[in-house]
């Protein structure tokens, strides 16, 4: 199956952005969020925001008219109906609930066409989980993305015991057109965190053990994970980052 129309559930951080990087890579996408304020502040991310569009033309990252492009195909609603009606992929990127996101896939499962995939953007819940919740377990399947989505290349890519082949092939062929170097992961629903995030949490975690224990500062260490390790930024640096985004 080839996707050409993706709807986005949530318009916060992570929703517009993805919508921001699929509608750039050429998809029709539908952003869907419960009220028109929250998609307008959806909408400002993806044209204004730190790593929308408008600021990708002022850095010389991408072409004016590719920007104009993009923006043309993304259209905006409150009605989850409407977002699903003919979407070839659903990317749900609502908050990090279990409970919510079990109704929000159970919404998607009804509303969306037989041949949909519905994918999460969890950061570590189990995909097992949303997939139970669904008559379509074949086609559910977990696309974790890192900030800013426009920048980071990886594309963990969560499959549990029952995704599909063509599930798989067609959301690692929708993350390469997207530009994204897809990882794909296995499923753990006991553990939260995937691979990337696992790793991340014991870093810092250990990280402000050092700290407290008056070893280093956190700009020593910082500096001792880029200088050492190559590392881009130090454990102390991204969690300050993830804060501005």
């Amino acid at each position: 199956m080839e996707i050409r129309s993706v709807a986005i559930v949530g318009s916060g951080v992570m929703g517009s952005q993805i919508g921001q990087v699929l509608a750039t890579a050429g998809f029709d996408v539908v952003l869907h969020d419960v009220s028109t304020a929250q998609l307008a502040g959806g909408r400002e991310r993806i044209e204004h925001g730190r790593f929308g569009l408008r600021r990708g033309v002022a850095r010389g990252k991408l072409p004016a008219a590719e920007a104009e492009a993009a923006l043309g195909r993304i259209r905006t609603t409150s009605d989850l109906a409407e977002a699903c009606r003919a979407a070839d992929l659903i990317v749900e990127a609502v908050p990090e609930d279990i409970g919510l996101k079990i109704a929000v896939f159970r919404r998607l499962d009804e509303l969306a066409p037989p041949h949909a995939i519905l994918a999460s953007n969890t950061a570590g819940l189990s995909i097992t989980a949303l997939a139970q919740a669904t008559d379509r377990p074949a086609q559910v399947i977990g696309w974790h993305w890192f900030q800013p989505c426009a920048v980071m290349k990886l594309a963990e890519v969560v499959v549990h015991p029952g995704t599909s082949s063509e599930t798989l092939d067609t959301l690692l062929a929708a993350a390469r057109r997207a530009g994204k170097n897809p990882v794909v992961v296995k499923d753990q629903p006991l553990t939260w965190g995937f691979v990337g995030n696992r790793i991340n949490r014991a870093v810092r975690q250990e990280a402000a053990r050092i700290v407290a224990e008056g070893i280093a500062t956190p700009e020593q260490v910082d500096q001792i994970m880029r200088d050492g390790f190559g590392w881009p930024m130090g454990p102390f640096e991204l969690q300050r980052g993830d804060a501005l985004r």
